[in-house]
Protein backbone atom coordinates (compact mmCIF):
# COMPACT_ATOMS: atom_id res chain seq x y z
CA UNK A 1 0.00 0.00 0.00
CA UNK A 2 2.67 2.10 0.64
CA UNK A 3 4.63 1.66 -2.68
CA UNK A 4 0.62 2.46 -4.47
CA UNK A 5 0.61 5.87 -2.07
CA UNK A 6 3.83 7.02 -3.75
CA UNK A 7 3.57 5.96 -7.14
CA UNK A 8 0.28 7.95 -7.07
CA UNK A 9 2.12 11.13 -5.95
CA UNK A 10 4.89 10.92 -8.36
CA UNK A 11 2.63 10.73 -11.19
CA UNK A 12 0.62 13.92 -9.67
CA UNK A 13 3.55 15.67 -9.42
CA UNK A 14 5.75 14.54 -12.34
CA UNK A 15 2.32 14.09 -14.98
CA UNK A 16 1.93 18.28 -15.00
CA UNK A 17 6.03 18.77 -16.07
CA UNK A 18 5.27 16.35 -19.26
CA UNK A 19 2.10 17.92 -20.26
CA UNK A 20 3.61 21.19 -20.07
CA UNK A 21 6.84 20.35 -21.78
CA UNK A 22 5.02 18.50 -24.27
CA UNK A 23 2.93 21.25 -25.14
CA UNK A 24 5.78 23.60 -25.86
CA UNK A 25 8.19 21.40 -27.19
CA UNK A 26 5.72 21.01 -29.79
CA UNK A 27 5.99 24.77 -30.91
CA UNK A 28 1.98 24.93 -30.09
CA UNK A 29 1.04 27.99 -27.85
CA UNK A 30 -0.89 26.80 -24.39
CA UNK A 31 -4.36 27.95 -23.89
CA UNK A 32 -4.83 30.36 -20.61
CA UNK A 33 -6.97 27.20 -19.32
CA UNK A 34 -3.72 25.33 -19.76
CA UNK A 35 -1.08 27.56 -18.76
CA UNK A 36 -2.78 28.40 -15.26
CA UNK A 37 -3.02 24.54 -14.79
CA UNK A 38 0.45 23.76 -15.79
CA UNK A 39 2.65 26.37 -14.12
CA UNK A 40 6.37 25.84 -14.08
CA UNK A 41 8.19 25.33 -10.83
CA UNK A 42 9.12 28.84 -8.88
CA UNK A 43 7.05 31.14 -11.12
CA UNK A 44 3.01 32.32 -10.11
CA UNK A 45 0.86 31.42 -12.56
CA UNK A 46 -0.86 35.42 -12.61
CA UNK A 47 3.28 36.83 -13.80
CA UNK A 48 3.72 34.67 -16.87
CA UNK A 49 1.19 36.82 -19.05
CA UNK A 50 3.89 36.34 -21.93
CA UNK A 51 2.46 33.04 -23.14
CA UNK A 52 -1.44 33.87 -22.05
CA UNK A 53 -1.59 36.76 -24.39
CA UNK A 54 0.17 35.11 -27.18
CA UNK A 55 -2.50 32.29 -27.16
CA UNK A 56 -5.61 32.72 -29.59
CA UNK A 57 -9.04 31.82 -28.51
CA UNK A 58 -9.59 29.10 -31.02
CA UNK A 59 -5.90 27.00 -30.10
CA UNK A 60 -7.16 26.56 -26.84
CA UNK A 61 -6.89 22.99 -25.13
CA UNK A 62 -8.86 21.18 -22.33
CA UNK A 63 -7.26 21.35 -18.74
CA UNK A 64 -5.51 18.06 -17.10
CA UNK A 65 -7.68 17.31 -14.15
CA UNK A 66 -4.85 15.04 -12.61
CA UNK A 67 -3.24 18.21 -11.66
CA UNK A 68 -5.46 20.01 -10.17
CA UNK A 69 -4.66 19.24 -6.36
CA UNK A 70 -1.25 19.95 -7.26
CA UNK A 71 -1.71 22.85 -8.67
CA UNK A 72 -3.48 24.37 -5.86
CA UNK A 73 -0.77 23.41 -3.13
CA UNK A 74 1.70 24.57 -5.50
CA UNK A 75 0.01 28.20 -6.15
CA UNK A 76 -0.62 28.43 -2.22
CA UNK A 77 2.81 27.85 -1.56
CA UNK A 78 4.13 30.46 -3.71
CA UNK A 79 1.66 32.74 -2.60
CA UNK A 80 2.94 32.42 0.98
CA UNK A 81 6.79 33.02 -0.33
CA UNK A 82 5.57 35.55 -2.25
CA UNK A 83 4.26 37.41 0.48
CA UNK A 84 6.85 37.29 2.99
CA UNK A 85 9.02 38.17 0.62
CA UNK A 86 7.26 41.76 -0.40
CA UNK A 87 6.83 41.69 3.77
CA UNK A 88 10.73 41.76 3.76
CA UNK A 89 12.99 44.84 4.58
CA UNK A 90 14.90 46.05 1.66
CA UNK A 91 17.95 45.47 2.40
CA UNK A 92 17.39 41.71 3.19
CA UNK A 93 18.35 39.57 0.32
CA UNK A 94 15.10 37.23 -1.20
CA UNK A 95 16.08 33.42 -1.57
CA UNK A 96 14.29 30.42 -2.68
CA UNK A 97 11.29 31.19 -4.59
CA UNK A 98 10.76 34.56 -3.63
CA UNK A 99 14.02 35.48 -5.48
CA UNK A 100 12.88 33.57 -8.31
CA UNK A 101 9.75 35.25 -8.03
CA UNK A 102 11.21 38.88 -7.97
CA UNK A 103 13.37 38.18 -11.00
CA UNK A 104 9.92 37.22 -12.55
CA UNK A 105 7.73 40.32 -11.97
CA UNK A 106 10.88 42.42 -12.87
CA UNK A 107 11.36 40.78 -16.33
CA UNK A 108 7.68 41.21 -16.87
CA UNK A 109 7.46 44.23 -16.72
CA UNK A 110 10.32 45.12 -18.96
CA UNK A 111 8.72 43.35 -21.46
CA UNK A 112 5.12 44.67 -21.21
CA UNK A 113 5.79 48.54 -20.13
CA UNK A 114 6.69 51.07 -22.55
CA UNK A 115 10.84 52.38 -22.78
CA UNK A 116 10.57 55.10 -19.87
CA UNK A 117 8.52 52.49 -17.68
CA UNK A 118 11.45 49.84 -18.37
CA UNK A 119 14.57 53.10 -17.61
CA UNK A 120 12.84 54.02 -14.76
CA UNK A 121 13.76 50.48 -13.26
CA UNK A 122 16.82 50.55 -14.46
CA UNK A 123 19.26 53.88 -13.10
CA UNK A 124 21.72 52.76 -15.37
CA UNK A 125 19.79 52.65 -18.29
CA UNK A 126 18.81 56.67 -17.71
CA UNK A 127 21.79 57.62 -19.13
CA UNK A 128 21.87 56.30 -22.17
CA UNK A 129 18.98 56.19 -24.62
CA UNK A 130 17.39 52.82 -25.85
CA UNK A 131 15.52 51.77 -28.44
CA UNK A 132 11.94 50.96 -28.30
CA UNK A 133 10.70 47.56 -28.80
CA UNK A 134 8.94 46.84 -31.76
CA UNK A 135 5.83 45.97 -30.28
CA UNK A 136 5.28 49.46 -28.24
CA UNK A 137 3.68 52.67 -29.02
CA UNK A 138 5.07 55.15 -31.76
CA UNK A 139 6.94 57.92 -30.71
CA UNK A 140 5.17 61.55 -30.25
CA UNK A 141 6.56 63.39 -33.22
CA UNK A 142 8.84 66.55 -32.50
CA UNK A 143 6.97 69.66 -31.98
CA UNK A 144 6.45 71.80 -34.83
CA UNK A 145 7.84 75.72 -34.85
CA UNK A 146 5.38 78.21 -34.45
CA UNK A 147 5.01 80.00 -37.67
CA UNK A 148 4.76 83.90 -37.82
CA UNK A 149 1.83 85.32 -38.87
CA UNK A 150 2.77 87.22 -42.11
CA UNK A 151 2.73 91.10 -41.90
CA UNK A 152 -0.07 91.60 -44.90
CA UNK A 153 0.28 95.36 -44.05
CA UNK A 154 2.51 95.51 -47.17
CA UNK A 155 1.16 93.35 -50.07
CA UNK A 156 1.33 93.81 -53.60
CA UNK A 157 -0.31 96.61 -55.35
CA UNK A 158 -2.40 96.49 -58.25
CA UNK A 159 -1.88 98.36 -61.43
CA UNK A 160 -3.61 97.88 -64.81
CA UNK A 161 -4.53 94.51 -63.61
CA UNK A 162 -1.70 93.34 -62.55
CA UNK A 163 -0.69 92.61 -59.26
CA UNK A 164 3.20 93.36 -57.73
CA UNK A 165 4.39 92.04 -54.72
CA UNK A 166 6.96 93.56 -52.42
CA UNK A 167 10.59 93.23 -54.10
CA UNK A 168 9.24 92.91 -57.57
CA UNK A 169 9.53 94.79 -60.74
CA UNK A 170 7.24 94.62 -63.88
CA UNK A 171 6.85 95.81 -67.08
CA UNK A 172 3.61 96.68 -68.02
CA UNK A 173 1.24 98.91 -70.94
CA UNK A 174 -1.41 101.24 -70.60
CA UNK A 175 -3.53 101.46 -73.43
CA UNK A 176 -3.76 105.13 -74.64
CA UNK A 177 -5.90 105.31 -77.52
CA UNK A 178 -6.66 103.33 -80.72
CA UNK A 179 -4.75 104.21 -83.82
CA UNK A 180 -6.05 104.89 -87.22
CA UNK A 181 -6.12 101.36 -87.90
CA UNK A 182 -7.85 100.32 -84.79
CA UNK A 183 -5.18 98.82 -83.20
CA UNK A 184 -4.47 99.81 -79.47
CA UNK A 185 -1.59 102.12 -78.76
CA UNK A 186 -0.10 100.93 -75.90
CA UNK A 187 2.36 102.97 -73.59
CA UNK A 188 5.01 101.63 -71.61
CA UNK A 189 4.84 101.50 -67.60
CA UNK A 190 6.95 100.38 -65.18
CA UNK A 191 6.02 99.38 -61.70
CA UNK A 192 8.72 98.29 -58.86
CA UNK A 193 7.15 97.78 -55.86
CA UNK A 194 10.16 97.63 -52.43
CA UNK A 195 10.89 94.91 -50.01
CA UNK A 196 9.42 97.75 -47.28
CA UNK A 197 6.39 99.92 -47.36
CA UNK A 198 7.04 103.65 -47.92
CA UNK A 199 5.22 106.23 -50.25
CA UNK A 200 4.27 105.70 -54.10
CA UNK A 201 6.19 107.97 -56.76
CA UNK A 202 5.29 108.19 -60.10
CA UNK A 203 7.46 109.87 -62.08
CA UNK A 204 6.06 111.19 -65.97
CA UNK A 205 7.42 112.61 -68.74
CA UNK A 206 6.73 113.36 -72.74
CA UNK A 207 3.00 114.75 -72.13
CA UNK A 208 4.35 116.99 -74.87
CA UNK A 209 6.10 114.33 -77.21
CA UNK A 210 8.89 116.05 -78.21
CA UNK A 211 10.53 116.54 -74.94
CA UNK A 212 13.24 114.67 -74.31
CA UNK A 213 15.46 115.09 -71.26
CA UNK A 214 12.39 113.95 -69.14
CA UNK A 215 12.40 110.70 -70.95
CA UNK A 216 15.82 109.98 -70.53
CA UNK A 217 15.92 111.25 -66.75
CA UNK A 218 12.90 108.82 -65.98
CA UNK A 219 14.38 105.88 -67.66
CA UNK A 220 18.14 106.29 -65.48
CA UNK A 221 16.40 106.50 -62.29
CA UNK A 222 14.06 103.68 -62.87
CA UNK A 223 17.12 101.42 -64.19
CA UNK A 224 19.55 102.40 -60.81
CA UNK A 225 16.55 101.31 -58.50
CA UNK A 226 16.89 97.96 -57.10
CA UNK A 227 13.40 96.49 -55.74
CA UNK A 228 15.10 94.70 -53.03
CA UNK A 229 16.51 97.73 -51.18
CA UNK A 230 13.78 100.08 -52.27
CA UNK A 231 11.15 101.31 -49.32
CA UNK A 232 7.65 101.90 -51.20
CA UNK A 233 7.01 102.35 -54.69
CA UNK A 234 7.64 103.70 -58.49
CA UNK A 235 5.28 104.03 -61.10
CA UNK A 236 7.13 105.19 -63.83
CA UNK A 237 5.89 106.68 -67.05
CA UNK A 238 8.51 107.75 -69.36
CA UNK A 239 6.73 108.37 -72.30
CA UNK A 240 3.21 109.78 -71.82
CA UNK A 241 1.93 110.72 -75.26
CA UNK A 242 3.30 108.08 -77.34
CA UNK A 243 1.64 109.26 -80.17
CA UNK A 244 3.47 112.85 -79.85
CA UNK A 245 6.48 111.22 -79.02
CA UNK A 246 6.58 108.73 -82.41
CA UNK A 247 5.43 111.91 -84.40
CA UNK A 248 8.61 114.16 -82.75
CA UNK A 249 5.13 116.57 -82.34
CA UNK A 250 4.49 118.29 -78.95
CA UNK A 251 0.80 117.85 -80.16
CA UNK A 252 -1.93 114.86 -80.32
CA UNK A 253 -2.15 113.90 -83.83
CA UNK A 254 -5.41 116.40 -83.94
CA UNK A 255 -3.72 118.90 -82.39
CA UNK A 256 -4.38 119.27 -79.08
CA UNK A 257 -2.16 120.11 -76.28
CA UNK A 258 -2.73 117.06 -73.83
CA UNK A 259 -1.83 119.40 -70.61
CA UNK A 260 -4.71 121.10 -71.06
CA UNK A 261 -7.69 118.37 -71.02
CA UNK A 262 -6.41 116.46 -67.22
CA UNK A 263 -8.49 115.13 -65.89
CA UNK A 264 -10.55 114.27 -68.68
CA UNK A 265 -13.61 112.83 -69.53
CA UNK A 266 -14.16 109.10 -70.99
CA UNK A 267 -16.80 110.74 -73.32
CA UNK A 268 -14.54 113.55 -74.88
CA UNK A 269 -12.61 114.48 -77.41
CA UNK A 270 -9.13 112.36 -77.98
CA UNK A 271 -7.01 114.16 -75.78
CA UNK A 272 -9.93 114.13 -73.00
CA UNK A 273 -10.36 110.29 -73.50
CA UNK A 274 -6.27 109.88 -73.45
CA UNK A 275 -6.17 112.39 -70.07
CA UNK A 276 -9.48 110.47 -68.39
CA UNK A 277 -7.63 106.45 -69.38
CA UNK A 278 -4.42 108.01 -68.08
CA UNK A 279 -5.44 109.75 -64.48
CA UNK A 280 -7.66 106.85 -63.42
CA UNK A 281 -5.34 104.01 -64.64
CA UNK A 282 -2.37 105.26 -63.17
CA UNK A 283 -2.47 108.67 -61.75
CA UNK A 284 -4.37 107.74 -58.72
CA UNK A 285 -2.16 105.40 -57.62
CA UNK A 286 0.09 107.61 -56.67
CA UNK A 287 0.85 109.67 -53.42
CA UNK A 288 3.54 111.93 -54.96
CA UNK A 289 4.13 112.55 -58.56
CA UNK A 290 6.77 114.34 -60.55
CA UNK A 291 5.36 115.15 -64.01
CA UNK A 292 8.82 116.24 -66.07
CA UNK A 293 8.52 119.16 -69.06
CA UNK A 294 11.32 121.45 -70.92
CA UNK A 295 10.65 124.59 -72.70
CA UNK A 296 8.71 124.94 -75.65
CA UNK A 297 9.14 126.62 -79.41
CA UNK A 298 12.67 127.14 -79.10
CA UNK A 299 12.87 127.82 -75.80
CA UNK A 300 15.54 126.78 -73.05
CA UNK A 301 14.77 126.42 -69.06
CA UNK A 302 17.22 126.61 -66.28
CA UNK A 303 16.30 123.32 -64.15
CA UNK A 304 13.25 124.32 -61.58
CA UNK A 305 10.60 123.47 -60.06
CA UNK A 306 7.24 124.63 -60.50
CA UNK A 307 5.04 124.25 -57.78
CA UNK A 308 2.15 125.34 -55.75
CA UNK A 309 3.78 127.15 -52.30
CA UNK A 310 0.54 127.56 -50.44
CA UNK A 311 -0.06 123.91 -50.52
CA UNK A 312 1.72 122.99 -46.89
CA UNK A 313 2.36 118.93 -48.67
CA UNK A 314 3.50 120.53 -52.31
CA UNK A 315 6.01 122.77 -49.70
CA UNK A 316 7.53 120.02 -47.94
CA UNK A 317 7.57 117.93 -51.09
CA UNK A 318 10.31 120.66 -53.01
CA UNK A 319 12.25 121.05 -49.79
CA UNK A 320 13.28 117.38 -50.69
CA UNK A 321 14.77 118.17 -54.32
CA UNK A 322 18.19 119.98 -53.05
CA UNK A 323 19.09 123.03 -54.70
CA UNK A 324 16.70 122.91 -56.96
CA UNK A 325 15.42 126.30 -57.91
CA UNK A 326 11.34 126.68 -57.48
CA UNK A 327 9.39 128.92 -59.10
CA UNK A 328 5.67 129.42 -56.64
CA UNK A 329 2.67 128.72 -59.76
CA UNK A 330 -0.77 127.88 -58.58
CA UNK A 331 -1.34 125.88 -61.98
CA UNK A 332 -3.75 126.19 -64.35
CA UNK A 333 -6.81 124.23 -64.71
CA UNK A 334 -6.80 121.17 -67.33
CA UNK A 335 -2.64 121.12 -66.47
CA UNK A 336 -1.91 117.37 -64.75
CA UNK A 337 -0.69 119.07 -62.05
CA UNK A 338 -3.32 121.04 -61.22
CA UNK A 339 -5.65 118.26 -61.47
CA UNK A 340 -3.31 115.71 -59.30
CA UNK A 341 -3.16 118.41 -56.86
CA UNK A 342 -6.83 118.85 -57.05
CA UNK A 343 -7.06 114.94 -56.38
CA UNK A 344 -4.94 115.27 -53.11
CA UNK A 345 -1.95 113.94 -54.76
CA UNK A 346 1.00 116.48 -53.89
CA UNK A 347 2.42 117.20 -57.43
CA UNK A 348 5.32 119.26 -58.95
CA UNK A 349 6.05 119.90 -62.26
CA UNK A 350 10.05 119.57 -63.17
CA UNK A 351 11.34 122.19 -66.24
CA UNK A 352 15.04 121.55 -67.67
CA UNK A 353 15.96 122.50 -70.75
CA UNK A 354 15.21 122.71 -74.19
CA UNK A 355 12.78 120.49 -76.45
CA UNK A 356 13.72 118.63 -79.71
CA UNK A 357 17.09 117.11 -78.49
CA UNK A 358 18.24 115.50 -75.66
CA UNK A 359 20.38 117.52 -73.32
CA UNK A 360 23.22 115.53 -70.96
CA UNK A 361 24.00 118.30 -68.61
CA UNK A 362 20.75 118.74 -67.68
CA UNK A 363 19.55 115.18 -67.60
CA UNK A 364 22.48 114.55 -65.00
CA UNK A 365 21.09 117.52 -63.00
CA UNK A 366 17.26 115.59 -62.73
CA UNK A 367 18.94 112.20 -62.31
CA UNK A 368 20.79 114.00 -59.45
CA UNK A 369 18.06 115.59 -57.94
CA UNK A 370 15.82 112.69 -57.92
CA UNK A 371 18.47 110.57 -56.36
CA UNK A 372 18.33 113.33 -53.52
CA UNK A 373 14.30 112.76 -53.34
CA UNK A 374 14.51 109.37 -53.00
CA UNK A 375 17.14 109.65 -50.18
CA UNK A 376 15.08 112.28 -48.19
CA UNK A 377 11.76 110.59 -48.55
CA UNK A 378 13.38 107.63 -47.02
CA UNK A 379 12.89 105.77 -50.46
CA UNK A 380 16.20 104.40 -51.15
CA UNK A 381 19.26 105.39 -49.52
CA UNK A 382 21.78 107.65 -51.41
CA UNK A 383 24.20 110.37 -50.35
CA UNK A 384 23.96 113.92 -52.71
CA UNK A 385 25.58 116.72 -51.81
CA UNK A 386 24.54 120.43 -52.47
CA UNK A 387 27.00 123.25 -52.40
CA UNK A 388 24.54 125.92 -53.09
CA UNK A 389 21.05 126.73 -51.26
CA UNK A 390 17.65 125.80 -52.94
CA UNK A 391 16.65 129.44 -54.49
CA UNK A 392 13.12 129.89 -53.78
CA UNK A 393 11.11 132.50 -56.69
CA UNK A 394 7.42 133.51 -55.65
CA UNK A 395 7.14 136.08 -58.87
CA UNK A 396 8.65 136.17 -62.35
CA UNK A 397 8.33 137.76 -65.53
CA UNK A 398 8.66 137.25 -68.90
CA UNK A 399 9.93 139.75 -71.19
CA UNK A 400 8.71 140.16 -75.12
CA UNK A 401 10.07 141.82 -78.19
CA UNK A 402 8.99 145.02 -78.98
CA UNK A 403 10.43 144.48 -82.70
CA UNK A 404 11.01 141.87 -84.79
CA UNK A 405 14.19 140.73 -86.29
CA UNK A 406 17.04 138.59 -85.04
CA UNK A 407 17.30 137.72 -81.69
CA UNK A 408 20.95 137.63 -80.08
CA UNK A 409 21.02 136.93 -76.34
CA UNK A 410 23.80 138.98 -74.04
CA UNK A 411 22.93 136.89 -71.12
CA UNK A 412 23.60 132.72 -70.12
CA UNK A 413 20.93 130.92 -68.72
CA UNK A 414 20.69 131.13 -64.67
CA UNK A 415 22.75 134.25 -64.90
CA UNK A 416 21.76 136.47 -61.64
CA UNK A 417 20.30 139.96 -63.58
CA UNK A 418 20.14 143.37 -62.47
CA UNK A 419 17.60 146.20 -63.15
CA UNK A 420 19.41 148.07 -66.13
CA UNK A 421 21.08 144.86 -67.42
CA UNK A 422 21.02 144.44 -71.28
CA UNK A 423 19.36 140.80 -71.90
CA UNK A 424 19.78 140.45 -75.63
CA UNK A 425 19.09 142.88 -78.99
CA UNK A 426 17.05 142.23 -81.99
CA UNK A 427 18.41 143.51 -85.17
CA UNK A 428 16.39 144.16 -88.22
CA UNK A 429 18.02 141.98 -91.23
CA UNK A 430 17.25 144.69 -93.48
CA UNK A 431 18.48 147.82 -91.87
CA UNK A 432 20.79 146.58 -89.10
CA UNK A 433 18.82 148.63 -86.51
CA UNK A 434 19.12 147.51 -82.82
CA UNK A 435 16.62 147.52 -80.14
CA UNK A 436 17.89 146.09 -76.89
CA UNK A 437 15.68 144.19 -74.28
CA UNK A 438 16.50 145.88 -70.72
CA UNK A 439 16.12 143.61 -67.49
CA UNK A 440 13.34 145.77 -65.32
CA UNK A 441 14.22 143.17 -62.15
CA UNK A 442 16.84 142.03 -59.82
CA UNK A 443 16.85 138.19 -60.09
CA UNK A 444 18.19 135.48 -62.13
CA UNK A 445 17.09 134.26 -65.41
CA UNK A 446 15.07 131.36 -65.54
CA UNK A 447 14.52 130.94 -68.92
CA UNK A 448 15.25 132.26 -72.32
CA UNK A 449 14.34 132.24 -76.36
CA UNK A 450 17.39 130.63 -78.55
CA UNK A 451 18.66 133.12 -81.09
CA UNK A 452 16.39 132.72 -83.83
CA UNK A 453 14.31 135.11 -85.89
CA UNK A 454 11.41 136.63 -83.86
CA UNK A 455 8.22 138.93 -83.90
CA UNK A 456 7.16 141.48 -82.30
CA UNK A 457 5.51 140.05 -78.96
CA UNK A 458 7.82 137.24 -78.77
CA UNK A 459 8.48 136.17 -75.25
CA UNK A 460 12.52 136.18 -74.98
CA UNK A 461 13.11 135.90 -71.45
CA UNK A 462 12.37 134.65 -67.85
CA UNK A 463 13.51 136.46 -65.33
CA UNK A 464 12.57 135.54 -61.33
CA UNK A 465 12.48 137.65 -58.69
CA UNK A 466 13.64 135.82 -55.58
CA UNK A 467 11.88 136.15 -52.31
CA UNK A 468 11.48 133.99 -49.12
CA UNK A 469 7.73 135.42 -48.25
CA UNK A 470 4.07 134.45 -50.04
CA UNK A 471 2.54 137.12 -48.19
CA UNK A 472 5.52 139.56 -50.14
CA UNK A 473 4.04 138.19 -53.47
CA UNK A 474 0.33 138.16 -52.84
CA UNK A 475 0.88 142.40 -52.27
CA UNK A 476 1.65 143.07 -55.72
CA UNK A 477 -0.52 141.33 -58.26
CA UNK A 478 1.58 140.03 -60.63
CA UNK A 479 1.81 140.55 -64.34
CA UNK A 480 -0.45 139.04 -66.82
CA UNK A 481 2.40 136.96 -68.20
CA UNK A 482 3.54 135.44 -64.96
CA UNK A 483 0.50 133.12 -65.04
CA UNK A 484 1.43 131.64 -68.24
CA UNK A 485 4.15 128.60 -68.90
CA UNK A 486 4.15 125.44 -69.52
CA UNK A 487 1.41 124.03 -67.28
CA UNK A 488 -0.47 127.06 -67.22
CA UNK A 489 -3.52 128.60 -68.63
CA UNK A 490 -4.77 132.19 -68.90
CA UNK A 491 -8.47 132.59 -67.35
CA UNK A 492 -10.31 132.52 -70.30
CA UNK A 493 -8.63 129.91 -72.46
CA UNK A 494 -11.90 127.60 -73.28
CA UNK A 495 -11.68 124.08 -71.39
CA UNK A 496 -12.51 120.51 -72.10
CA UNK A 497 -16.15 120.67 -69.98
CA UNK A 498 -18.14 119.72 -73.08
CA UNK A 499 -16.75 121.92 -75.72
CA UNK A 500 -13.44 121.35 -77.23
CA UNK A 501 -10.49 123.48 -76.89
CA UNK A 502 -9.68 125.39 -79.82
CA UNK A 503 -6.92 124.49 -82.01
CA UNK A 504 -3.64 125.74 -81.33
CA UNK A 505 -3.70 127.68 -84.99
CA UNK A 506 -7.34 129.28 -83.77
CA UNK A 507 -5.36 132.12 -81.57
CA UNK A 508 -1.32 132.30 -81.97
CA UNK A 509 -1.23 134.99 -79.85
CA UNK A 510 -2.14 133.03 -76.89
CA UNK A 511 -0.90 130.57 -77.56
CA UNK A 512 2.10 132.04 -77.57
CA UNK A 513 1.48 133.57 -73.80
CA UNK A 514 -0.09 129.98 -72.82
CA UNK A 515 2.61 127.77 -74.20
CA UNK A 516 5.64 129.77 -72.62
CA UNK A 517 7.95 127.87 -70.10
Amino acid sequence: MHASVMATVLAAVIAPGIAFAAVTSAGEPASPAAVAATPRAGIPAADTPTAAAATPPAAATAPVPEATEATEATEATEATEATEAAAAPPSAAPSGSAAAATRTTKKARTAGTPQLEARALDPAASETATPAPPDAAAPAPAAKPVKRPRDRTWGAIEVLGAHIGPGRRRDLYWTAGQSFAGSAIETPIVVIRGRKPGLTLCLTAAIHGDELNGVEIVRRVLASVDERELAGTIIGAPIVNLLGFSRGSRYLPDRRDLNRYFPGRAEGSLASRIAHAFFNDVVRHCERLVDFHTGSFKRTNLPQLRANLKNEQVREFVERFGATAVLHKAGGRGTLRYAANAAGIPTVTFELGEPGTLQVDHVSFGVRALDTLLDKLGMVERFSLWSEPQPVFYRSRWLRAYRGGILTSNVRIGARVSVGDVLGIVTNPLTSEESTILSPHNGRLLGRALDQFVLPGFATFHIGIETREVAEAAIEPPAVDDEYGDDELPQDEPLDDGVDAPFPDDNIEGILDEEIH
